[in-house]
């Protein structure tokens, strides 16, 4: 047996104190990751600072017209929360998608974005990995990777990021709040994630003792429609194969606002920034999307067992792109 402190935090300094005084702590909210990763032995944390009663536990409408989301708000009550359901359907739909009602009514909003990659040899400490063991090597790039990444890869790790949650709140321009030993800062949601380049080991951008506080959604554009679809090797609780946050708004048969993000295929939420640059202004026509979706697509570079997924996105984002189009223009 490993010894194991433990330590349940009053207020957000005493946590982030706590954080900052032992390199080995690790912060626990609904602990739905954690927890697993301490059963595999991949977290070995020294002690652990519950987090789970701190005031962080609300959804509240901004001055704006937005919405800010207390960081150990859980999955479920966010999913089912009447703002959320009304103005934000594609969060609503990711979170629903995302796992089981049981974890669902554990899991949090900040510990759902900095969970970790299931890749199989992360996952197994009798195997190498860079994400765990830095310089090991990535077996996955010649092993077990079909359900891997295909944008934004390095030869030191192909891993996806496995967060439904992520990918939508990406979609929506979400801003994170951070506390940390320096004091309070933000950083939007798209920049919250790293792709793995020559440190796989370093999943986000949070600083040492540094504590999600909150997420911040802006309104949502006037008129635009948003979904959240998954695509899964089975119906019942499953990581995504490929995943899409789209949000679409038309003016006269043109695409005025679009907004598109793929779970899946990256190390991190992927925003399609190319694709919505070559689709404002245009019309709305499937080979129009299609086109702009071959643009985005074109720097991926799948291995051999999961190149399956770059039509497998193409087919998803026109399907839904064209669907969100027809229903528009059907109102």
């Amino acid at each position: 047996m490993r010894p194991l402190g433990y330590t349940r935090a009053t207020d957000v300094a005493s946590a982030v104190a706590l954080l900052a005084a032992d390199p080995g702590a690790r912060a626990l909210a609904g602990g739905t990751n954690l927890v697993d990763l301490m059963k595999l032995g991949v977290e070995r944390p020294a002690r652990l600072v519950d987090i789970a009663r701190l005031p962080l536990d609300r959804t509240e409408e901004t001055p704006r017209g937005g919405l800010r989301i207390g960081a150990t708000v859980r999955n479920t009550d966010l999913a089912a929360h009447p703002l959320v359901r009304d103005r934000y359907p594609a969060l609503a739909q990711a979170l629903l998608a995302g796992a089981s009602g049981q974890l669902r009514n554990m899991a949090t909003t900040g510990g759902n974005l900095l969970q970790r990659t299931r890749c199989l040899y992360f996952q197994d400490i009798t195997k190498p990995c860079n994400k765990r063991r830095p310089g090991s090597g990535c077996p996955a790039r010649t092993g077990v990777h079909r359900d891997l990444a295909v944008l934004g890869t390095s030869e030191h790790c192909v891993a996806t990021h496995p967060s439904d949650l992520a990918v939508a709140l990406a979609l929506l321009d979400a801003v994170v709040h951070l506390t940390g030993p320096d004091g309070d800062r933000t950083l939007p949601l798209t920049a919250l994630h790293r792709l793995p380049g020559d440190t796989p080991e370093r999943d986000t951008e949070l600083a040492p003792a540094e504590l999600i506080t909150a997420v911040e959604l802006p309104p949502p554009p006037a008129g635009a429609r948003s979904a959240y679809r998954k695509v899964r090797d089975r119906a019942s609780f499953a990581f995504a194969t490929t995943s899409l946050a789209v949000l679409l708004a038309l003016r006269d048969g043109r695409v005025e606002t679009v907004r598109l993000a793929f779970g899946g295929l990256a190390p991190k939420p992927w925003r399609a920034l190319t694709a919505e640059a070559a689709l404002r202004g245009r019309p709305a026509t499937a080979a129009e999307f299609a086109q702009a979706v071959d643009a985005e697509l074109a720097p991926a570079r799948p291995l051999p067992d999961n190149a399956f997924k770059v039509p497998l996105a193409r087919r998803l984002a026109v399907r839904e792109l064209t669907r969100l189009a027809r229903e528009q223009e059907d109102r």
